[in-house]
Order: C-alpha cells, then structure tokens, then sequence
C-alpha cells in the first residue's frame, strides 16, 4: 500500500471535522461501546470518535511511527499495530470498524473491508475522498489549471484508486462477506490560505517555487500518460506559479481555498 509521513497526514487531515459531523451521524456514535480505527494514521480521526462517543476507541495502523504519534496526540485512545488485511482482534470485538482515507491506498479494498467485517459485530464504514474532484480557488491565476494538470498526471499514474470516493460502495458490494448498505454521506474538507499565514502554508508556498512538491510525484506521474518533456515543462510552470504565491504571501494578498470531496459510507454487517 502506499505510505505517508507523519507530517503529511497532519497536514492534509489537519481540522478535519471542526466544522461540520454531520456525515457522521449515520454510525449513531453517542452508543457505541467499542470502536476500532483501522489506518488511523496520526489519530486525527480517532481524537473525533472519542469526542462523540462514550464508548472505547482504538487506533490501529501498520506504520509504528504513525502509532506512536497516534499515541502522543490523542492519549485518551489505545492503539496497536496491525495490519488491515489481517487485525489482531478476535471476531465480533467492536461494534463498529471505520477507516478514513485507507481503502484509496489499498491494492484491493474488499479484501480490507472482509477483515473490517470479521471483527465487527454490527457497522463497517469508510470514510474515502474523491481526489479526481478536488477545487481549488486561488488568487494566482494559474494555481488552479496547474495543480488540476499534476493531479491529472498523479491519478493516471497512481496504481490504487484514490479517486474512490462515493465508489466505496462498490467495493462494499464486492466483498465476500455480506453488508446491508445503509448510507452514503459527503462531506467537504474545506482548507484555507489567508493571511496571517501558517509556518506549514509558508513551507508550502517554497515547496512550490523549489518544485520540490512536484518532484516527489515524478515517479508516479511518469507512470501514466504525462512524458518527461511534458513533466519537465509543468514543473518549470509550477515553480513559476511557486514563485507568484510567495510574492503575494509578501504582499499579504495570497489566499486560496480547497475543497476535497469525502463521503462516509455506511455497511452493516
């Protein structure tokens, strides 16, 4: 599966839910006992559930650095590292298994959700983005068109479908085990970009004009349809857009708004 860093997933989950859980209240999370959160990643997620519910919450993830950071910022929640393909709880131990942005990573989600299924005694839910329907508005100009070009690039090059999104009902459908689906809910993760400015949206605004972003893509991207003449042109582009976004930010007029698509999906067992 694909792997992130600690700083990248607090960057990209960071605020989430702050402003809005209603998609979440399809998973009635006020009478839940037990609650596992497979990929919890840094425990973003898992910080909410134990806010909404009064019941015991586990994170669990593959990637120990990532527990332990789990561990360190949500202290209230117990984790173990484990697998998603195979769990270290017997069958039946929670009453509901949720995974947010982790189906997108996988090589094949139904085989995830079968294990999600086994140590679920009641609801089974992800929480997946659609990284295909991505808006960004942004006052340079050609931020927008750039970034749709890369992203294009990255998702035809990418080898797991992380533009899954409300398609994880499919994946539901597809399953061994059995599931009534019950919901599907979307939910915008909003980030925005305006003065003062951030030490990470600063960070960003260099990542930028050094290409540097765009370079850790080069791989992906070159194993799709985009030529290395064709990268090698973007990223001039990006780092020229890099460089307008940092004399605006001097300028204290940048701003830019993101929306990434979530939607909740929710499965019996």
């Amino acid at each position: 599966m694909r792997e992130f860093s600690e700083d990248y997933l607090h960057r990209t989950r960071e605020g989430m839910w702050d402003d809005s859980r209603a998609a979440l209240e399809p998973l009635a999370l006020e009478s839940r006992e037990r609650i596992l959160d497979v990929g919890c990643g840094t425990g973003e997620l898992s910080r909410v559930l134990a806010a909404e519910s009064p019941g015991e919450v586990v994170g669990c993830d593959a990637d120990p650095d990532l527990i332990r950071a789990a561990a360190a910022h949500a202290p209230a929640i117990a984790t173990v590292a484990g697998d998603a393909h195979r769990l270290p709880f017997p069958d039946d131990a929670f009453d509901l298994v949720i995974c947010q942005a982790l189906l997108i990573n996988l090589p094949d989600p139904s085989a995830a959700l079968d294990e999600f299924a086994r140590v679920s005694r009641d609801l089974v839910a992800a929480v997946e983005p659609d990284n295909g329907a991505v808006e960004v508005d942004s006052s340079v100009g050609a931020e927008d068109a750039l970034e749709r070009r890369a992203r294009d690039a990255y998702l035809a090059g990418v080898q797991t479908d992380v533009a899954l999104g409300a398609d994880a009902r499919e994946a539901f459908a597809a399953a061994d085990a059995e599931f009534e689906l019950l919901e599907t809910r979307r939910y915008d993760h909003v980030r925005t970009i305006e003065p003062p400015y951030s030490e990470g949206a600063v960070a960003a605004a260099r990542r930028k004009a050094t290409g540097a972003g765009l370079a850790d893509d080069r791989e992906t991207m070159l194993e799709g349809t985009l030529t290395a003449a064709e990268y090698d042109d973007l990223r001039s582009e990006w780092r020229a857009m890099g460089r307008d976004v940092i004399e605006q930010m001097e300028a204290r007029a940048y701003r830019r708004r993101e929306a990434v698509p979530f939607f909740v999906t929710v499965g019996r067992v």
